[in-house]
């Protein structure tokens, strides 16, 4: 049994407006529901605390996976979402993997967190896990490697996608598009057709790239678990 460590972000709009933002339902919900079922002890956790503020258009008919259903009406898992611990409590020696549900909202608050990064530095040192899914790859955008370079020079990752970005028509809305800065840091980014499933595994460095992917991000987790 393995000790999980999920990190929501705490950002509940765009940037400086009012537009509501957050964490993308089903890229929690699915993984939630994988890691548990396997045996895993999973701790949630966000910037702030407290409650994680879910994409209210994660939760759409459109969107609604029978795992988001399965969340909402899920009394421990609502329990787990609204005190998530602050990630300065968190100690990454007490997990053995981190992972990071995307959405909008961690382009913001997670990309800058210094105990965020630090989480993912000390893990991914020590051989452990880090797992992200669409939006959630900005988490390393600001890590760095053991060597002092970008965690993600040269390694292979995915994220969502310029095009599908423009797709849902936020590319002029988002603070950057997360193709092009993951590029630009060096990544060798890999996608596939927008809106399909795609994990790409490099080491212990997991990243998928949409909603359609955090089975598989979750199902890869597992395999290096």
């Amino acid at each position: 049994m393995a000790d999980i460590l999920i990190v929501l972000t705490s950002q509940a709009v765009f940037g400086d407006s009012d537009k509501p933002t957050g964490f993308w339902l089903e890229e929690l919900a699915t993984p939630y529901y994988t890691l548990l079922e396997a045996g895993h002890r999973l701790t949630l956790c966000s910037p702030l605390g407290g409650l994680a503020p879910v994409d209210p258009a994660s939760c759409d008919d459109q969107q609604m996976t029978s795992n988001c259903q399965r969340f909402l009406q899920d009394a421990e898992a609502m329990q787990r979402l609204a005190t998530t611990l602050p990630l300065s409590d968190i100690d990454p020696g007490d997990h053995d993997a981190v992972f990071y549900p995307g959405g909008h909202g961690p382009l913001w608050d997670l990309r800058e967190h210094a105990h965020s990064i630090h989480i993912i530095e000390s893990m991914h040192a020590a051989g452990k896990p880090v797992a992200a899914v669409c939006h959630g790859p900005a988490v390393l955008l600001n890590a760095g490697a053991e060597d002092g370079r970008p965690l993600t020079a040269g390694r292979r990752v995915t994220a969502f996608s310029n095009s599908e970005e423009q797709a849902v028509g936020l590319a002029d809305q988002v603070p950057y598009l997360l193709e092009d800065a993951l590029t630009h840091q060096g990544a060798v980014f890999c996608k596939a057709a927008d809106w399909s499933d795609h994990c790409v595994v490099d080491g212990h460095l997991i990243t998928g790239q949409n909603p359609a992917s955090s089975g598989s991000v979750a199902r890869a987790l597992l395999q290096l678990l």
